[in-house]
């Protein structure tokens, strides 16, 4: 079967990939930079990738005329593109009218359990798109799901910092509203066991784990699954904005997210039916042991996706091109090289960078400088990163996004995604034997001139620092 994958580099689209090629499938993933695809280059060698924007379809490549099936899986809740109902609707319309002309014989669409008339802005877009997908001439199955669990996922991701940060907790009274959570595992199932399945065409259905519980109890349970208590008092007049404002504080979520994720938690998200388990004969698994199955595959490393990686987490466009290229005028620099390294323990070293391995010198500063920025909105340090020892192209990692990581090159570029006053890059590139790292800053007004040579006695010891600890750390591994 051929299959087209849209949001191929999301969090399910990279969860589902490698499950569609074990099934046997020809999958063609549709994505907007083909260098953003984190995926291993043996999986890379048996897809083909097609560029398309399907907010912009002016340049899109044209997609093969023999598809059998497609899995629509763009959204967006970022701020930093607007508005972000505006942008889906305008992501469906042009789905549908570049698949109109082929063979395609069902869309599967992964939305939101919709219960409330007074829908949240995140609920109200996706039933938008699923209205929008319903009216174009190809079978459409919609998959309803709520919070859903596992390694990566935003909603695994928050109750885990919660839990793990707070064992005494103050909360608004939105954790009292009811969920239907569902493992990533069970979800999978249900993705897969749909496709072209006589029963599942033009219809929608909830999908949810066998526990409808309150966010209050889900943290709880989580606390109780890891082996320790927490204790939960809720204060209802803790406004929206408040709200926000902690789960930025105390989690890896940016504000804008939080923003739309607390509007969401307002609105009761419970299956209203389990048609699709009788159809499939999928059992889902339980709370806890989607939690459990998580933890797994965080203590083997091996984490497919995070949300964290998606530009969602960050303040930047989704277009990374525009800043691949390192500003030459009007910057100012950090320069540090050293010679004579070994190239291969180099690059792994550079590889492993960040999150819990650190920076290599004066970690504490980094943290401070991550709490600061954390303060007044930005993402932090708390983001971490995926993986120990592999970086791609647009992964997050801690307050920087990768532009470039590409080892072939002997390069890995680095752009601040943290509150400034102008524009930051970090670079390491290894020419012959010889490793260059430069800090780039290109300052916006007087105040960007000003936090650079403030700063400039720090970035003397800590860069310096950085790459002779990288030079160290290879001479040792």
């Amino acid at each position: 079967m051929k299959i087209l994958l849209t949001g191929a580099n999301g969090y399910i689209g990279m969860r589902l990939l490698p499950q569609l090629l074990e099934a046997g499938h020809e999958v063609i993933c549709a994505v907007r930079d083909p260098r953003r695809l984190s995926v291993a280059d043996d999986l890379l060698q048996r897809i083909k990738i097609i560029t398309i924007d399907f907010a912009n379809i002016e340049d899109a490549e044209s997609i093969p005329n023999d598809i059998d099936v497609a899995y629509y899986l763009l959204h967006s809740m970022s701020s930093t593109q607007g508005d972000f109902e505006d942008l889906e609707n305008k992501c469906a319309t042009n789905f549908c009218f570049l698949v109109a002309n082929t063979q395609i014989k069902q869309v599967i669409y992964l939305s939101g359990i919709i219960n409330d008339q007074n829908l949240s802005k995140h609920l109200r877009s996706r039933k938008n798109v699923e209205d929008i997908l319903k009216n174009a001439s190809f079978n459409l199955t919609v998959l309803r799901a709520g919070i859903i669990v596992g390694s990566g996922s935003a909603s695994f991701e928050i109750i885990r910092d919660l839990c793990e940060k707070l064992p005494f907790m103050i909360t608004p009274k939105w954790v009292k509203t009811k969920s239907q959570p569902i493992a990533i595992r069970t979800v999978m199932e249900f993705l897969i066991g749909v496709l072209l399945h006589p029963k599942c065409q033009n219809d929608a259905f909830d999908i949810g784990g066998p526990n409808v519980l309150t966010y209050k109890e889900m943290l709880h349970l989580y606390a109780r699954t890891r082996g320790f208590k927490n204790w939960i008092w809720i204060i209802p007049i803790m406004t929206p904005r408040l709200s926000s404002y902690w789960l930025h504080f105390v989690t890896s979520t940016s504000y804008p997210l939080a923003v739309q994720l607390v509007n969401s938690m307002k609105m009761e998200v419970v299956a209203k039916d389990s048609r699709l388990q009788s159809i499939l004969k999928i059992k889902p698994y339980t709370y806890t042991e989607a939690i459990e199955m998580a933890f797994k595959k965080i203590e083997q490393n091996s984490v497919i996706s995070s949300w964290k990686d998606s530009m969602v987490s960050g303040r930047l466009p989704k277009d990374l091109r525009r800043y691949i290229q390192v500003p030459r005028f009007g910057i100012l620099k950090d320069a540090q090289k050293i010679e004579h390294i070994d190239i291969d323990k180099t690059l792994q070293t550079l590889w492993r960078i960040g999150g819990d391995q650190g920076w290599y010198y004066a970690n504490w500063l980094w943290k401070i400088r991550g709490y600061q920025d954390q303060l007044i909105g930005g993402v932090g340090l708390r983001r971490g990163r995926t993986h120990p020892d592999k970086i791609f192209t647009g992964d997050s990692l801690d307050f920087w996004r990768v532009l470039l990581a590409d080892k072939k090159e002997r390069r890995l570029l680095l752009y601040a995604e943290m509150k400034l006053p102008g524009e930051a890059w970090l670079e390491f590139k290894i020419e012959g034997s010889t490793l260059h790292q430069t800090a780039t800053f290109r300052p916006r007004g007087v105040w960007g001139r000003l936090y650079w040579y403030t700063l400039v006695p720090f970035h003397y010891f800590i860069f310096k620092g950085m790459i002779r600890n990288i030079a160290q750390k290879t001479q040792k591994a």
